[in-house]
């Protein structure tokens, strides 16, 4: 009977803690909690920054590889004729929305205007490099290769300069000392 009473309890008591557990931390929300895994595969439960910056290349690579398949399938000349173009505007469409938030969360989390201005200086370079996925008519398919690779160099050169400004210790501000006026007796 005792032994009884006792394992009632460690079982009244366990589920005590799952529920005042769960009560507790149910409120707790993650900045990238609607981040879907394949925007920013090792970093989705990390910091916003993190996030945004695997998301840049990460989206930027599913959009060329969409648009080299039409590429294969219509060639250079047709890959942008009728409807022809139409999976790559959808995935430009698609990871504008997707990337949002973890762009936001980048934002909110940076600590200075350098930071704030580096990380839209990136963004700004992803967007330009998913516009320029579209071959041009003068293009050959081996200048085309080129050009749509190029955009790594630019993104990774700037996630470096972000890391490096995210990494580095903030600046330790002096406040002159205090002046304390001359009471009468001490002059």
């Amino acid at each position: 009977m005792r032994n009884a009473l006792i394992r009632s309890l460690a079982v009244l008591f366990a589920a005590l803690s799952a529920i005042m557990f769960g009560t507790l931390t149910a409120g707790v929300a993650h900045a990238l909690d609607k981040v879907d895994s394949y925007i920013c595969p090792t970093k989705e439960k990390g910091s916003g920054t993190d996030c945004f910056l695997e998301a840049i290349p990460q989206t930027y690579t599913m959009c060329r590889h969409i648009k080299s398949i039409e590429v294969l399938e219509f060639g250079l000349t047709g890959a942008q004729e009728g409807v022809n173009g139409a999976k790559t505007d959808g995935c430009i469409d698609k990871h504008r929305l997707s990337i949002a938030r973890p762009y936001q969360a980048a934002l909110r989390e940076a600590r200075n205007t350098n930071v704030v201005q580096s990380v839209r200086k990136l963004y700004n370079t992803w967007l330009e490099s998913l516009a320029k996925l579209r071959p041009t008519s003068s293009e050959t398919d081996e200048t085309y290769k080129e050009r749509v690779v190029q955009p790594y160099g630019e993104f990774e050169a700037q996630i470096k300069t972000i890391h490096a400004l995210v990494d580095a210790p903030l600046p330790i501000v002096k406040r002159p000392a205090k002046k304390t006026p001359p009471t009468p007796g001490n002059r």
